[in-house]
């Protein structure tokens, strides 16, 4: 029997801690935390749980993990849609490109008149397309339950504690944009930051995750507001994530074009966090040294990945095998020189 040590009570951490405890191992499974669950990246992120990505391994971890979501429901997990707009010619080429790729994987992605959303501005709109099946999740409460699941089914969680400072046999390292403290990998700290919006009157409450394809920018119901993000002009590798007021600015002025019942509404609140980002916006997942497991750096897609991620990572270290094929995500890509860009980083 074996100690399994998890690194990272994240999202991701917490999946597969909860996956080997699912798959009926006798090993000892230890969740370490260095604060408290979903304390870093999870507990800021925007939520989205979506199945249209660019790059088909990254489309088959999202379907994988978009049906475990499907399964928990409200009022963990809200299936609205996430619906892509675009506003150029370019723009609408790339989406409907993207789209073929997309249902030739199996995601039901349909084109739709953009139209059928309540408020939303759509004059400047050429295309859009949604999948139905994605939607909204909330991140902290999803992370818990596979926490207590986890616990529930044997595993330990330690608070407050550095997982270097335990004894194990196998250490899985899951720290997001801290993983390099603990292991030698090729992920850097990226800064985002998102706005939740005061009340909005008239807020439907299927709202579809909003994304302008061109911009990036993207917006979501949460609570009686809306969540709103952006891609940044320049971006920020910085080790303390902070809040830029210029940019909380540029988002409001953003939502109040896209949906105008936003315009003129206050700012509930803004935090900063980090997306943890390798060279080809794809994770590391895999041995990286003799007793050493690493599943990071996804780029701001662990959240919604983690379901998919947990069961696959279980599976390997307790058999040796994977039900996804995790060649692409291996370390040692980088040295041979071979990457594959994920080209829908949000």
């Amino acid at each position: 029997m074996a100690r399994i040590v998890v690194a990272g009570a994240g999202a991701v951490g917490a999946s597969i801690a909860y996956h080997l405890v699912r798959r009926g191992t006798d090993d000892e499974v230890i969740l370490c935390e260095r604060e408290t669950i979903a304390s870093g990246a999870t507990g800021k992120a925007m939520g989205g749980v979506r199945q249209q990505f660019s790059s088909a391994p990254e489309v088959r971890l999202a379907q994988a993990s978009a049906r475990f979501f499907a399964e928990l429901g409200p009022p963990l997990f809200e299936q609205v849609g996430y619906l892509f707009l675009a506003t150029t010619d370019a723009g609408l080429e790339e989406l409907l490109e993207r789209r073929e790729r997309q249902v030739g994987l199996g995601v039901p992605v349909e084109e739709v008149d953009p139209s059928f959303v309540h408020g939303l501005r759509t004059d400047d709109v050429l295309g859009a397309v949604i999948c139905r099946e994605d939607g909204v999740a909330d991140p902290v409460g999803v992370t818990r339950h596979l926490v207590e699941q986890a616990v529930a089914g044997g595993a330990e969680l330690h608070e407050h504690t550095d997982a270097r400072e335990v004894d194990g046999d196998v250490l899985v390292v899951a720290c997001g944009a801290a993983s390099p403290e603990l292991v030698d990998v090729p992920v850097r700290p990226l800064v985002r930051q998102l706005v939740d919006t005061e009340a909005v009157p008239g807020l439907p409450a299927d709202l579809p995750m909003t994304i302008e394809g061109e911009s990036g920018f993207h917006f979501r119901r949460a609570g009686n507001g809306l969540r709103l993000a952006r891609g940044e002009p320049q971006l920020r590798w910085e080790v303390d994530p902070f809040v830029d007021d210029d940019l909380v600015s540029a988002a409001l002025e953003q939502v109040a074009y896209r949906y105008p019942a936003a315009a003129g509404v206050g700012v509930a609140g803004a935090w900063a966090g980090h997306y943890d980002m390798t060279p080809d916006a794809h994770p590391i997942i895999g041995w990286v040294g003799e007793g050493v497991y690493a599943a990071c750096g996804f780029s701001g897609h662990g959240f919604m990945q983690a379901p998919a991620v947990g069961a696959a990572v279980a599976e390997e270290l307790l058999t040796g095998e994977s039900p996804f094929d995790l060649s692409p995500y291996r370390l040692d890509r980088f040295a041979g020189g071979a990457v594959f860009p994920e080209t829908l980083v949000l």
